[in-house]
C-alpha cells in the first residue's frame, strides 16, 4: 500500500481512529464529493456512519483511498481498473493469509506431537 513515507506530497496519518471527511480530504488531497462517489464504486472502502449520516472513517480505509488515489491519478488506471486492481491484491493477500495458517497448523500440531512423547 501507498504509505506517507513513500510519497513526499501527502502529509502523515496521524494516530487517530476516526477521521472525518474533510481530514481525509486534507490527508489525500481528493476533495470530499470524490470520496463519496469512490465509496460507491470501490467495495473496499467503507467508512463508519453516525448521526446525520456523518462519515468517519479509520486509518485502514484511509490507506486505501491513498492506494486508490495512486492507481486513479499517478499510474493511470480507470475505475474499472483500478477497482480490478484491488480486488487482485486482495485475493492475493488472503490466498498469502491462508498459506501462513496452514503453515502454523502445521508447526504446532509438531509441538504437540514433541510435548505428547
Amino acid at each position: 500500500m501507498l504509505e506517507a513515507s513513500n510519497n513526499n506530497e501527502l502529509k502523515p496519518i496521524p494516530a487517530k481512529r476516526y477521521f472525518t471527511i474533510g481530514e481525509v480530504s486534507d490527508l489525500c488531497q481528493v476533495k470530499p464529493h470524490v470520496l463519496r462517489y469512490w465509496e460507491q464504486e470501490f467495495p473496499q472502502l467503507h467508512p463508519i456512519k453516525r448521526r446525520g449520516n456523518r462519515r468517519y472513517y479509520q486509518r485502514e480505509d484511509v490507506m486505501v483511498i491513498r492506494q486508490i488515489r495512486e492507481l486513479l491519478y499517478d499510474k493511470g488506471f480507470t475505475i474499472g481498473g483500478a477497482r480490478q486492481q484491488l480486488e487482485a491484491e486482495e485475493q492475493q493477500d488472503s490466498g498469502v493469509n491462508s498459506q501462513n495458517v496452514q503453515l502454523l497448523i502445521s508447526e504446532l500440531e509438531d509441538i504437540i506431537r514433541l510435548l505428547k512423547n
